[in-house]
């Protein structure tokens, strides 16, 4: 069983990835193979619906999806929706990459007023990609963020959470695979 976090904001300061970060030693600590993705390092062409799939960094990312278990997308919230970058990265990867695979967020906006946010995504891996939606997700306001330090206990226990959740649910499902 493995784990895949993807980091999926460009932003040279941004939150999303620093909870990622935070959710990947998590799961670390408990011993659960992780791997994290952060796309300012691994950067994507613009989907084209045609060469940008044979781009190597579009390789090595289905290459990671293949041994995952679980995939969490780690994505900012901009305007009341996931972020560009996120959105490109489901285009680039497409349905195989991602069915039956068991899918968790974290969030990271500036205000609590876009916590549903997540919910067209989620609903469209589940119901488009046939993805196992975890219905639990970290959602995190700039409040919840000092000097670029996370300082909000609560997001860091539903991180805890998460974590619990991604490798209970990922444990079931290979007692159950055929």
């Amino acid at each position: 069983m493995s784990h895949l976090i993807l980091s999926c904001s460009l932003s040279p300061k941004s939150h999303s990835a620093l909870l990622a970060g935070l959710l990947k030693e998590s799961l670390e600590s408990k011993g659960a193979p992780t791997q994290l993705i952060d796309l300012r390092e691994l950067p994507l062409p613009f989907c084209d619906a045609g060469a940008c799939y044979g781009d190597p960094n579009v390789h090595k990312l289905k290459e990671a999806f293949s041994g995952a278990t679980s995939v969490t997308i780690a994505t900012p919230i901009y305007n009341f929706e996931t972020g560009g970058a996120t959105r490109n990265l489901l285009a680039l990867t497409g349905r195989d990459a991602w069915q039956d695979k068991l899918v968790g967020f974290v969030a990271a906006a500036g205000g609590q007023g876009s916590y549903m946010s997540i919910m067209p995504l989620a609903s469209s891996l589940m119901l488009d990609f046939r993805c196992l939606i975890i219905p639990r997700f970290v959602y995190a306001t700039g409040a919840s963020f000092t000097e670029g330090k996370l300082t909000d206990p609560k997001v860091e226990e539903r991180i805890a959470e998460l974590e619990s959740e991604l490798r209970r649910l990922s444990a079931c499902l290979a007692s159950s695979s055929p």
